[in-house]
């Protein structure tokens, strides 16, 4: 017993150091850390497509200039919701955080 509690606390501590990448598309951190704030976001005219969610465009630093990417259209995915990617501020520079599908919350009335 004592084998199997000290695996699974091995498997928890391994499980917490990974970020949590389920429910993830295939989106990829372009930069890990800039110094510069990135600039205002762009305007971007969205037309509704049903079955279809707008992510929207964002700002990345490939290099030492900023390049806008723009958005896309992601299919909708049942009980799921799509969380915006952001950049936030860090101590004294900035990080991308990917966004991604996550499951949509459900409140329960007992």
């Amino acid at each position: 017993m004592t084998a199997l509690r000290n695996m699974l606390t091995a498997l928890l501590v391994a499980g917490a150091a990974v970020p949590a990448l389920p429910a993830m598309t295939g989106c990829a951190a372009e930069a890990a850390y800039v110094v510069d704030a990135p600039p205002a976001p762009r305007e971007e005219v969205v037309v509704y497509r049903p079955g279809f969610v707008w992510v929207h465009g964002h700002w990345t630093r490939p290099g030492s200039t900023w390049v806008w990417r723009g958005g896309t259209y992601e299919r909708e995915r049942p009980g799921m919701t799509y969380v915006e990617g952001r950049w936030e501020r860090r101590g004294r520079g900035h990080v991308w955080v990917d966004g991604g599908w996550r499951a949509r919350g459900t409140v329960t009335i007992r």
